[in-house]
């Protein structure tokens, strides 16, 4: 009898409280912490979303109004320009640029990223190759390009050492001032850039599905071309699509390179800008227009991939 009345006396001590309506009363500190997390995920909500209005949305309707007015109005002067033969090339050259560093940085970052964290490599090459990739990946503008220039350059200690070797590289037609040289140039930035972002991916594919498809009787080209592609295929396109663009929208590298003399459309527009013989804010404004358009030319043609991929998948 004295353990049963321990029991319910107990049960009555720590039966909650009930409030008039018939609910249980909610604890006042509860209550509270809820309240302020609230009104500071908010106000974080808020910020956010100033800041996409601000430095997004705000820039890119007055690039979207400049192209198509001047002080007289509106008009299709500057849209127009767009079309002659000196902005035609910038914007062929960069589309050649970035889809060129795109495709090479997207697949030899890919390998690299798939050498680094197979589980047959060691820890120490993952741990070395990820912290590179983090450092490089951020190491572009003109910093970069003095790297490059000391090292590549006509002059540069790799150029010199390789002549030493009996092997002219400028022999050979090659120079870090052109088109190639921009290609390598921009390189060294990409593949580390694509390592980052298709890691996450690679690190994905499970160790039972290699060993299943070997039970089956798969071959390891099977086993990539049936398994391992259709799955890295569409994170790969994607990661893709942002080193074209990183490369698209790339400024202080080649203008430090090339001193402006392979037409780009950020170098473009930035001597229509800032120019001293020609100042032109609303070409500069219609040729922003022209870079936005060629990305979302690109988001529609990922988008169309992404549902081709999706059958494979399937």
């Amino acid at each position: 009898m004295s353990s049963v009345r321990r029991t319910d006396a107990a049960g009555t001590d720590a039966a909650p409280t009930a409030t008039p309506a018939g609910g249980l009363a909610p604890p006042t500190g509860s209550w509270l912490t809820d309240r302020i997390a609230r009104v500071v995920q908010g106000l974080l909500v808020t910020a956010f979303f100033a800041y996409i209005v601000a430095f997004l949305l705000l820039p890119s309707a007055a690039v979207l109004i400049g192209a198509f007015r001047d002080a007289q109005g509106p008009t299709l002067r500057y849209v127009r320009e767009l079309f002659e033969p000196r902005y035609v090339a910038a914007f062929t050259n960069s589309i050649e640029l970035s889809l060129v560093t795109a495709l090479i940085g997207g697949v030899c970052g890919l390998v690299v990223a798939y050498l680094a964290i197979s589980p047959r490599s060691p820890y120490w090459l993952r741990t070395a190759v990820t912290s590179f990739s983090g450092v490089a990946a951020n190491f572009a503008g003109v910093p970069l390009a003095f790297a490059f220039v000391s090292t590549l350059g006509t002059m540069g200690l790799l150029t010199l050492w390789l002549k030493r070797l009996g092997f002219d590289l400028y022999g050979t037609g090659f120079s870090l001032f052109s088109f190639s040289g921009l290609i390598v140039t921009y390189l060294y930035f990409q593949i580390p850039l694509m390592v980052i972002i298709i890691s996450p991916a690679v690190q994905g594919l499970r160790q039972e599905w290699r060993e299943a498809a070997r039970n089956l009787g798969a071959s390891p080209w099977q086993y990539w071309r049936y398994v391992g592609l259709p799955i890295l295929m569409p994170p790969t396109l994607a990661a893709m699509l942002l080193l074209f663009g990183n490369a698209f929208a790339a400024y202080a590298t080649p203008y430090a390179l090339t001193s402006g003399n392979i037409a780009l459309v950020p170098i473009e527009i930035g001597n229509v800008l800032s120019g001293n013989v020609m100042s032109s804010p609303h070409l500069g404004q219609a040729l922003a227009l022209g870079m936005i358009v060629v990305m979302a030319l690109a988001m529609v043609a990922y988008a169309f991939l992404q549902r081709r991929i999706s059958r494979w998948q399937r």
